[in-house]
C-alpha cells in the first residue's frame, strides 16, 4: 500500500511511552502540528492486559488497575512537559488519549480511527542481539504504517517525563 502524504486536515498521532523518548516526541510534534496547524493527539498504549496481569504496586503499597496507573503517568507526563516547556503549551494543543493492546497495532489502529496524517514514535535505538530478539516497535510501525513515520531519538541521559 503507498504511503500516504501528511496534509493540513490530519493530525498528527505522537505515541508515547513516558520514557526519556517521549520527551523528544512530544517537542518534534508539538512543533510539527503547530507548523502544519494540525491537532495533535498524544497517544499511550497501556499493554495488552492479558499479556501483564493488570494491577501495578504504588508507592503506598497500594495495588492500581494498569489503565489508572497510566491515566495518572498521562498527566504526570504532559504536566512536567508543560513546567520544563512552558512555550509548548502542550496542555492547551494536545489531546491526550490512551488505549489498552499491542502498541504497533494499537498505534496504527488508533491513527487510522483518528484519520492521522503522520505518526510520531520514538526509538530505544537498541542494535545487535537485543533488537533482533526483542524486534523494535518503531521499525514494525514504520514497515506496516500507511502513513508517513517520524522516529525521533533522545540523549539516553534525559529523564522521563513520567
Amino acid at each position: 500500500m503507498p504511503k500516504k502524504k501528511a496534509d493540513k486536515r490530519h493530525p498528527i498521532l505522537a505515541a508515547i511511552d513516558f520514557s526519556p523518548h517521549s520527551e523528544a516526541v512530544l517537542l518534534w510534534a508539538a512543533d510539527a502540528a503547530r507548523r502544519y496547524a494540525v491537532p495533535l493527539l498524544v497517544l499511550h498504549v497501556v499493554h495488552d492486559l492479558a499479556a501483564a496481569p493488570g494491577y501495578y504496586s504504588t508507592k503506598k503499597g497500594r495495588l492500581r488497575r494498569l489503565e489508572e496507573s497510566a491515566k495518572d503517568m498521562m498527566e504526570t507526563c504532559l504536566r512536567r512537559f508543560d513546567k520544563k516547556y512552558p512555550e509548548v503549551e502542550l496542555s492547551r494543543v494536545a489531546e491526550p488519549m490512551q488505549v489498552i493492546g499491542l502498541p504497533v497495532n494499537r498505534i496504527l489502529e488508533m491513527a487510522e480511527k483518528t484519520g492521522a496524517g503522520q505518526i510520531v514514535i520514538g526509538s530505544q535505538g537498541r542494535t545487535g542481539l537485543p533488537h533482533f530478539l526483542l524486534g523494535s516497535k518503531a521499525e514494525r510501525v514504520v514497515q506496516l504504517s500507511p502513513i508517513p513515520v517520524t522516529i525521533v531519538k533522545s540523549k539516553q541521559s534525559t529523564k522521563g517525563l513520567a
